[in-house]
């Protein structure tokens, strides 16, 4: 059996197990934390590509041509060249990031070679990514600024001692005019418009830059200077990806394969993909209990997808405990706790995780909120005319101020929280039930939500609670 395999017979031992008992989370956690680190170069190149594929959304043009090109580079002697591109957007990272950066780390432990291109020379161009305007370019000042802390951010995640890094700039600016109309002239303009976002930019009327139409050609020619086996990339970045399939075979490489990553939802449960400028996200660098917090503050139906994206799971794993769900023999919230675990045990580590699964007990189980001595206490005789917002702010000084208040409702970080059925029960407050009177509200929600009318009622502002009395 491989090493993965011996690993998996043991996690899912304790899978199987009651994942409400605090000594075997803290195995589990134990074990899974240690995979991440697990050596993976004895599986066999068809295993190899079937556990890099179970994570992506494609891998072009098949997964069976990635085992082939494995073989074919360990036959030579050496791994794959494996290549991500960032660009260095933002100072700050969060979990939607380090979705490729996990898979990166599979290809390391499986004997491959990766390389981070630091776009520092696409960055100064632009470019939406799903985006209905260009995104800004930076200069070299905001380009050193934003990396300056990226390494340590994901570093839980990837072993940046075996990563090779390289700057784009390096065969991107000495590439001359006469260089870039021959290689144009060999790119149909039909095949750059066939991105989604440029197409329905167009229909609007928004237009395209040309510096925009280039971008999956500078980024294609990076593919081309490192002569790459393999690129990684989100969904949205297909054509980027296929382009440099193109380049390299005009060039008379072997191309490269494309592997995609999915786009993680956010933790509100709307829709939207997983972005600071939502709010919907959890930071790299967020204490442990707030990231344990947020990840318990997400909708069940995402515990499948964070599972996949987040942890080092086989699907086996992921099925079992799927399975338990759907035969009840497994609560919900006991998997989240897990979940929240797994993400908390990544960043800081086993002992961080288990301390804030305690810590979220102590403070939200629906035993222990009259535990919590400074909980406080807002009487709805005398403040319930008030707008929750206001009370939030002006009553418990949660927020600092109203419109504060009403912008943590418009992320979905208010609740009323209750019982029902012998459960504790959240319930999202929308920004215009922020905005009415307090006792109003609570009122219609405990009749609505069929929360029980002689049980507390709690008010919940991201990790904040106190007791509403009188409801």
């Amino acid at each position: 059996m491989t090493r993965l395999g011996d690993s998996v017979a043991r996690a899912s031992a304790l899978l199987a197990q009651d994942l409400s008992s605090d000594s075997t989370v803290e195995k589990l956690l134990g074990e899974t934390k240690a995979r991440r680190y697990l050596d993976l170069s004895d599986l066999p190149a068809k295993e190899q590509a079937e556990l890099i594929a179970s994570r992506t959304v494609e891998v072009l043009p098949g997964v069976e041509k990635l085992a082939e090109r494995i073989e074919e580079r360990q036959t030579a002697g050496r791994g794959l060249r494996i290549k991500l591109g960032i660009d260095p957007t933002a100072a700050d990272v969060h979990l939607g990031h380090v979705v490729p950066m996990i898979i990166l780390s599979r290809f390391q432990r499986m004997g491959h070679d990766v390389t981070l291109i630091i776009g520092d020379f696409t960055a100064k161009i632009g470019d939406p990514s799903g985006r209905t305007a260009e995104r800004p370019p930076l200069t070299d000042a905001d380009i050193a600024a934003n990396l300056a802390g990226y390494r340590e951010q994901v570093r839980p995640f990837l072993d940046f001692d075996k990563v090779s890094f390289r700057q784009n700039s390096e065969w991107l600016a000495p590439y001359t005019f006469p260089e870039l109309l021959g290689l144009l002239a060999q790119v149909p303009v039909s095949q750059l418009l066939q991105r989604e976002d440029f197409r329905n930019r167009l229909s609007a009327g928004s237009g395209l830059t040309m510096s925009e139409l280039l971008y999956p050609i500078a980024q294609a020619l990076d593919s081309v200077a490192l002569e790459c086996d393999v690129e990684l990339g989100g969904a949205d970045q297909l054509l980027n990806l296929q382009m440099g399939r193109k380049l390299m075979e005009l060039r008379g490489q072997q191309p490269q394969l494309a592997v995609t990553m999915p786009l993680i939802e956010g933790t509100d449960g709307t829709g939207a993909k997983m972005s600071k400028s939502k709010g919907n996200y959890v930071g790299l660098t967020a204490p442990a209990e707030d990231v344990f917090g947020k990840i318990m503050s997400i909708p069940d139906r995402l515990m499948d997808p964070y599972l996949r994206a987040w942890t080092e799971w086989t699907d086996e794993e992921v099925a079992l405990v799927t399975s338990r769900l759907a035969e009840k023999s497994l609560h919900p919230m006991d998997l989240k706790k897990v979940l929240a675990g797994e993400v908390v045990a990544a960043l800081y580590g086993v002992e961080a995780a288990m301390a804030a699964r305690a810590g979220f007990v102590a403070q939200f189980s629906r035993k222990s909120f009259t535990e919590v001595e400074s909980l406080p206490v807002v009487e709805l005789a005398e403040h319930g005319a008030e707008a929750a917002t206001a009370v939030l702010s002006k009553v418990l000084g949660f927020q600092p101020s109203a419109s504060a208040a009403r912008r943590v409702a418009k992320q979905n970080g208010l609740r009323l929280v209750g019982e029902a059925g012998g459960e504790q029960r959240g319930v999202v407050l929308t920004e215009a039930q922020a905005i009415r009177p307090l006792a109003e509200v609570v009122r219609e929600v405990v009749a609505e939500a069929g929360l029980d009318a002689a049980a507390p009622v709690y008010l919940k502002a991201g990790r904040k609670i106190a007791e509403l009395r009188g409801a």
